[in-house]
């Protein structure tokens, strides 16, 4: 019988938590406290008069103090919630809806100050990715999200793009965290036309997702998707740019792109399918195209992944086993190609679609703890686990 390491519920009931996506930063960085969203429902997808709590986790005693609210979330990425990492022990970065725009936040958890970052109806200083190092963020058109990828945008706005299939002034938009000013950086007409105007997307509605800095902050990687006329699957494509749009680059071109994470500012490894060698993790050189196959034996299913901070791991997880409604949560260790298993956890069939509750694991600061959102007690929560021996 295997036996995995016992992880502890930092959440609790009767209200519902979970942190969302698996690429940003829960853990302050004394590594005391974490944090989580709040709501009072679990079964159904947020409308725009749904509120959540946005609270942390004190490790040490048990606390969950509440420290603001926010009308832009989702199940999937929560309300890009996470430590702003030009302060992160003590200032919080979300996203929020005010009057008639998606905005972010900043705030100072322990002080209460805060600072609302523009107000674009377009929505282009609700941040989709902060740089590691804190210089820059990048923001989508959650609006256009909602309509098109439902479970990833925020209700409550319209998307001022609506009509129009390819917007020239929508788009990945880049923000300076200092300064908060912001500008476009790619246009989905700019990469509509560096297409060549494709005949599948010339009636199709395009738009982006997925937006992440590369760790130097120099590029940042975005998916481009849009769903052919008559097709009921959508195609994605990946591209990077440079910081300010500039340097264009279609990195992952063969129509199917999933999760993603930089291992270095020029290798990014993906869920992608190249050529007719099929789907696979990919380690993807995006300056010269080249690429290796990883896991090929073991990450053989589209799962969220993020490398460990010291570069020797990956953490995965998966979606629920057909048969037994099990997701599994595991590290992949590079050098060696094995897995370790680090449990799993049940995940009720009333939780799928747009309110299923990925595990969406997530690296403590120091590697040697996971927290991820689970379902498997019958209700949302936020769970930590300590990382095994990886020898």
């Amino acid at each position: 019988m295997n036996t995995y390491p016992t992880p502890r519920a930092v959440t609790q009931g009767p209200l519902y938590h979970w942190f969302g996506y698996y690429d940003m930063p829960c853990w302050d960085a004394t590594g005391r406290y974490l944090l989580s969203l709040e709501v009072p429902f679990q079964d159904r997808p947020p409308t725009a008069d749904d509120v959540a709590t946005i609270g942390m986790t004190d490790l040490e005693s048990g606390e969950y103090i509440r420290l603001a609210e926010t009308r832009a979330f989702n199940w999937q990425q929560g309300a890009m919630l996470h430590w702003l990492p030009a302060d992160p022990s003590r200032k919080i970065i979300y996203n929020d809806r005010v009057g008639k725009a998606f905005v972010s936040v900043v705030l100072d958890v322990f002080s209460g100050e805060k600072r609302v970052l523009g107000g674009s109806p377009v929505g282009r200083t609700a941040i989709s990715d902060v740089g590691q190092g804190g210089r820059i963020a990048l923001g989508l058109n959650f609006a256009r999200l909602a309509q098109m990828r439902p479970g990833y945008g925020y209700a409550g706005l319209p998307d001022l793009y609506a009509d129009q299939l390819h917007p020239a002034g929508d788009g990945v938009f880049v923000m300076d965290q200092g300064s908060s000013k912001s500008w476009l950086a790619v246009s989905m007409k700019a990469v509509y036309d560096f297409l060549g105007q494709p005949k599948d997307m010339a009636n199709a509605k395009l738009w982006f997702n997925h937006t992440l800095l590369n760790p130097s902050e120099t590029r940042f990687a975005f998916l481009a998707r849009w769903r052919p006329e008559g097709e009921k699957s959508w195609k994605t494509l990946m591209f990077t740019a440079g910081r300010d749009g500039s340097d264009l680059r279609l990195v992952l071109k063969d129509g199917m792109v999933s999760h993603f994470d930089w291992r270095n500012d020029r290798e990014i490894l993906a869920w992608t399918r190249i050529g007719d060698q099929g789907d696979h993790f990919y380690l993807v050189d995006e300056q010269t195209g080249e690429y290796q196959i990883v896991g090929e034996s073991l990450l053989t299913q589209d799962v969220h992944c993020s490398y460990s901070h010291n570069g020797k791991w990956i953490l995965t997880d998966t979606y629920p086993d057909p048969v037994t409604n099990l997701r599994t949560l595991k590290i992949y260790v590079v050098d060696e190609d094995r897995e370790v298993i680090v449990g799993k956890f049940l995940s009720p069939p009333a939780f799928t679609g747009e309110i299923r509750c990925d595990l969406h694991p997530r690296w403590s600061r120091d590697d040697r703890q996971i927290c991820f959102d689970s379902v498997h007690e019958g209700h949302r929560q936020v769970y930590v686990v300590d990382t095994p021996d990886l020898g």
